[in-house]
């Protein structure tokens, strides 16, 4: 999906699209009052003053007639230069671009005319509303006037333009294909998750088909992290704010945490990340050189409070679960730490068939050292580790200089998702400071007290923002060893093969596998449509051949084909399905 923004000729012609949609407005609702019009990397929106009209789907076929028959008659767009006094005489009576011009600078003004039609704007725009053919509106929605819910609620009206109808074209099949993979749609449908405005704003609740997706994943990546040498933990979902006045996020994050509460004279808060926890661990006993290093792993329940507007299912969340590790090592066991993780994250992506990514390593600005955390020589000893890490290990990554964190170099991953979402999936920071605000030591060789490095890893990340992820990569059709419901079974006839039936699933649920047996009276084709809607990966279907020789005939999700075999045979390839996380 293309950035419109950042593409010079979309951004000039979607600029000029928003003022197309105001004038075609301007026209239908004469009262029509405008605040702002900008290019956004999906197109543009314009939000509106309609009074009390509140903008409705039958309306938007109307305005996009109107601004076809405004671009038909191929009016020039005409760049004029005022004085502040001359915008605010031609404005008196928008409020809403009085507030824009009283808050410009003494001096000359630039607003674009089109025919009837003039509004303050910068520009660039096309020469002329002729070039503004291939657009589409997309959605609408209520926005508060610069974002402030005690201000009015204006029309926010989106919409889209391209150079040609082929680009328009592909691009609105994109947004229906986006459309049809979206998590929020997709979760509902499969009762994955759930939200309520009794509960909260961005506080999903997991239904059961969600809890067995988290608890595999929780399973999956536990296993995988012991198996590299971590040892899991547990930590209290919230502390006191001294904790986080240590380790500075109170100073540097505290807008992104939820209120203090005031118990016993003592100020709690919910934490926002696991790191201060991590570190007061290890500070609680002395550490050799030969413990090091040491990796703590948690799957730590978060909560942040995001945005009401940010909030989105459960991609952003204000409760998250974070899957979370800090390694403790020494300077020289950088390199080797750094590969190891790196390593697990390739593990990791191998077995969910992740392909489309790229590593992107950020790195401190060199033209600005001071608002870094450490001394040159060991920015710079490692950052060329990490460089040389991705180098040997031949993987695609690009870097970008000033975006390190303020205390270490860092690695994110950056999947590219079904609908073109660029998404961080996995991060990896180096960090100094940590160890350094709570005086963290180790004893080394020679018996003398040293500062420990510490490494923020996420493989999984937000388990929340990966499922939605994996909810919009697959389409909601999860590989076998994740999905809710393995195997659904259908009876062809109750009266008759239900009793097989039966045996079947027993015989399946024996062997561990998560089975549903549909033995409503519904008509054969019904029930096999309803298994297809919910996307289980196989549907038996058991009729007098399979109950009088022990068959199974399945159907696989998404095919056609009815294949039969021995129910051990089917048994041994589920089980092996699973097993290589097919």
């Amino acid at each position: 999906m293309k950035n419109i923004k950042n593409d010079e000729r979309l951004n000039k012609l979607n600029h000029s699209c928003a003022h197309l949609l105001a004038q075609a407005v301007k026209h239908l609702y004469p009262e029509a009052k405008f605040w702002v019009g900008p290019v956004i990397e999906e197109g543009f929106y314009y939000d509106i003053d309609l009074g009390d009209k509140v903008i409705k789907e039958e309306d938007i076929p109307a305005i996009e007639r109107e601004m076809k028959k405004i671009a038909k008659d191929g009016k020039r767009i005409v760049r004029h230069e005022i004085s502040k006094e001359e915008a605010i005489e031609m404005f008196q009576n928008d409020p809403y671009k009085m507030d824009l011009i009283s808050r410009m600078e003494d001096g000359t003004i630039s607003c674009y005319s089109q025919g009837d039609f003039t509004d303050l704007c910068r520009g660039p725009h096309v020469e002329t509303v002729k070039e503004l053919k291939h657009f589409k509106l997309l959605k609408f929605s209520g926005a508060y006037f610069k974002g402030d819910s005690n201000n009015k609620m204006l029309q926010r009206i989106y919409g889209i333009c391209f150079e040609t109808g082929e680009d328009l074209e592909e691009h609105l099949q994109i947004l229906e294909e986006a459309k049809m993979r979206d998590h929020r749609k997709l979760g509902k449908e499969l009762d994955i998750f759930m939200f309520s405005e009794v509960v909260g704003r961005g506080l999903p609740m997991w239904l059961p088909n969600g809890f067995i997706i988290r608890r595999n994943l929780v399973d999956y990546i536990t296993d995988k992290e012991y198996e590299h040498g971590y040892k899991h933990v547990m930590t209290p979902s919230l502390a006191s704010v001294e904790l986080y006045k240590t380790s500075g996020h109170w100073d540097h994050y505290q807008e992104d945490m939820f209120p203090a509460m005031e118990l016993d004279n003592e100020a709690y808060v919910l934490r926002p990340m696991n790191c201060p926890h991590h570190m007061m661990m290890f500070k609680n006993s002395l550490h050799s050189y030969r413990e090091l290093p040491l990796r703590i792993a948690e799957i730590a329940n978060d909560f942040r409070y995001e945005a009401s507007g940010a909030v989105c299912g459960i991609e952003r969340t204000r409760a998250f679960t974070q899957n979370d590790s800090h390694i403790f090592c020494t300077e020289d066991q950088i390199k080797k730490e750094f590969k190891s993780v790196v390593d697990l994250i390739l593990e990791v992506y191998k077995d969910f068939g992740f392909e489309n990514y790229q590593f992107r390593l950020s790195l401190r600005d060199p033209e600005n050292k001071d608002k870094y955390f450490g001394n040159d020589e060991l920015w710079e000893k490692s950052e060329n580790e990490l460089r040389e890490v991705l180098k040997e290990l031949n993987a695609d990554f690009y870097e970008a200089e000033g975006e390190a964190a303020f205390y270490g170099p860092k690695l994110d991953v950056q999947v590219k998702s079904a609908i073109g979402h660029d998404v961080t999936l996995s991060t990896v920071q180096l960090d100094y400071q940590l160890p350094e605000r709570f005086d963290l030591t180790y004893i080394d060789e020679e018996g003398n007290k040293k500062r420990p490095v510490v490494i923020h890893r996420a493989i999984l990340g937000s388990l929340d923002r990966f499922i939605a992820f994996l909810i919009e990569e697959t389409k909601g059709v999860f590989p076998v060893w994740l999905a809710p419901t393995q195997v659904n079974i259908i009876p062809v006839n109750n009266e008759y093969h239900l009793e097989y039936a039966e045996k079947i699933k027993s015989s399946l649920e024996q062997n561990h596998i998560r089975v549903e047996l549909d033995s409503k009276d519904e008509k054969l084709s019904y029930k096999m449509r309803e298994s297809q809607t919910k996307k289980n990966p196989y549907t038996l279907i058991l009729g007098d051949k399979e109950r009088d020789d022990e068959l199974i005939s399945y159907r696989k999700h998404g095919s056609n084909e009815t294949i039969t075999l021995k129910k051990e045979e089917f048994l041994s390839f589920l089980q092996e399905q699973i097993k290589l996380k097919k």
